[in-house]
């Protein structure tokens, strides 16, 4: 029987089933135990370990809160965070192999290196480009065959023709109003400039107008500032008594790599220890082999969060995750208030 001290901080992986899945320390729920909210208690545990950051991708170790929590973060990283993409395309000219909707498509999914927090939201009705509101590209290009091209057979279209690949690179900003002097040329554009947009050929040419505007993930895919935010749970894993040789080489094998390493002891055994166990993909490999199967123990920590953010180029994980914080922040004033004059009518 597990302890009730486990059964409030860890998650149970059985052969066949995981135990204690729901959060069940909430007030008045265990005797002897004080489960009402202590800002004072919830900062002493709350920890933000960075394990990885740079300029696209961050992990990081959220530990001391509840699942609620973590997860509004994923959802307003994925939903509710604005950025900048291309809402509609005006077609002056284009006679590639695409039509017009499924190349307007294509291109509203090209993230854009763009700080839709420098931006203000556009309604639907207003139709005038503003410098605060839209950005504007144009793609203009033409496919034309290669006077120089090489005649040994070599039979490349980048050989054979000019402009046969379309990429984001030929994507031009046209600034609007001030907007040479708040933005430099190197702050505006698409996050990689070797997109590939459309393949054309000789005599086949686009003319487009991009019109961009800011948006959440909430209205469309193409708004969420992040490729994905997710989480889960710190696996914990427990040797219960010694394991050693044949039987820990077994165990080792059950494992992801680097989970499990063998050390030689001075008695001339290579026994099992636990190494890195948030690499842990929770198998439960091991739980199948009789001989291994009572002396592990494996559990997953309830409040402690691998977190994982990987931008789609325009804001850095980090910021994103700051901005998340601080937009949840925002919602619990806005239903403070909504409390206090609900009390005071």
């Amino acid at each position: 029987m597990a302890s009730l001290d486990n059964i409030r901080t860890r998650i149970k992986l059985e052969e066949t089933e995981v135990l204690h899945t729901t959060s069940t320390d909430f007030p008045g729920n265990y005797p002897g135990y004080d489960d009402r909210l202590n800002l004072d208690e919830f900062r002493k545990n709350l920890k933000i370990q960075i394990s990885n950051l740079d300029k696209i991708t961050t992990e990081f170790d959220l530990i001391g809160i509840d699942a609620a929590i973590a997860n509004a973060f994923r959802r307003i990283l994925i939903a509710e965070l604005p950025s900048m993409a291309i809402e509609k395309v005006h077609v002056t000219e284009n006679s590639s192999v695409l039509p017009d909707d499924v190349l307007a498509h294509r291109l509203g999914l090209i993230p854009l290196h763009a700080d839709a927090r420098l931006f203000v939201d556009k309604t639907s009705s207003d139709t005038k480009e503003r410098e605060d509101d839209t950005l504007i590209f144009k793609l203009k290009v033409a496919c034309k065959k290669n006077p120089k091209a090489s005649t040994d057979g070599n039979d490349d279209p980048n050989n054979l023709y000019i402009n046969s690949n379309v990429y984001t690179e030929h994507m031009e900003w046209i600034p609007i109003g001030n907007q040479t002097t708040k933005f430099k040329l190197d702050d505006v554009g698409p996050v990689s400039r070797d997109i590939l947009i459309v393949k054309l050929r000789p005599g086949q040419e686009i003319d487009l107008k991009l019109v961009c505007h800011k948006g959440i993930g909430r209205d469309h895919a193409k708004f969420s500032p992040v490729c994905t935010a997710s989480y889960r749970l710190m696996p914990e894993i427990i040797l219960k008594k010694p394991i050693y040789d044949e039987d820990a080489e077994q165990l080792q094998k059950c494992f992801t790599q680097g989970v499990i390493e063998l050390e030689d002891d001075n008695k001339g055994h290579r026994r099992a220890v636990v190494s890195k166990p948030r690499l842990d993909m929770c198998s439960r490999e091991a739980l199948r082999y009789p001989a291994l199967k009572d002396s592990i123990e494996l559990n997953k920590i309830r409040d402690h969060f691998i977190f994982s953010i990987e931008s789609v180029g325009a804001i850095p994980p980090d910021q994103l995750f700051i901005d998340a914080i601080k937009l949840l922040m925002s919602k619990c004033d806005r239903l403070l208030q909504e409390i206090d004059g609900n009390i005071n009518n």
